[in-house]
């Protein structure tokens, strides 16, 4: 049984999603809502939708390795584990990387998984 992995790599104005297969890793980027709304008195609520769309795009994953700077990975963990339980249980790590290409960031991602599985005593190959 193959599970679904996907990377994702976020700050506070886009998310870059890759979602990796065998033969090449399927990407989409998700922007920021940019309109700030009254409600709360602050940007809370445009970041609460941002986040939400993220997490409504990582459902189809079954592993998710998250990637960004230290503030935007706290955050989005932050509002992962309080409002969606379902998707913080996909993710299996956060680390800390500053805007990484796409051939970087999925290089990234497979290693990780390989040592991910390495450590959780799963045969790989390759």
């Amino acid at each position: 049984m193959t599970t679904s992995r996907a990377v994702v790599w976020i700050d506070h104005q886009a998310a870059k999603l890759l979602q990796l297969d065998e033969t090449r890793p399927l990407g989409r980027t998700i922007r920021a809502h940019p309109h700030p709304t009254a409600q709360h008195g602050s940007e809370v609520r445009t970041s609460h939708e941002f986040y939400a769309d993220v997490c409504d795009t990582l459902g189809a994953a079954g592993q998710v390795l998250v990637t960004g700077s230290h503030t935007a990975l706290a955050d989005f963990r932050h509002y992962a584990e309080k409002h969606r339980s379902h998707t913080a249980a996909l993710i299996v790590a956060y680390v800390v990387v500053d805007h990484p290409s796409d051939n970087q960031l999925v290089a990234l991602a497979r290693q990780h998984f390989i040592e991910h599985d390495r450590m959780a005593g799963i045969p790989t190959t390759g």
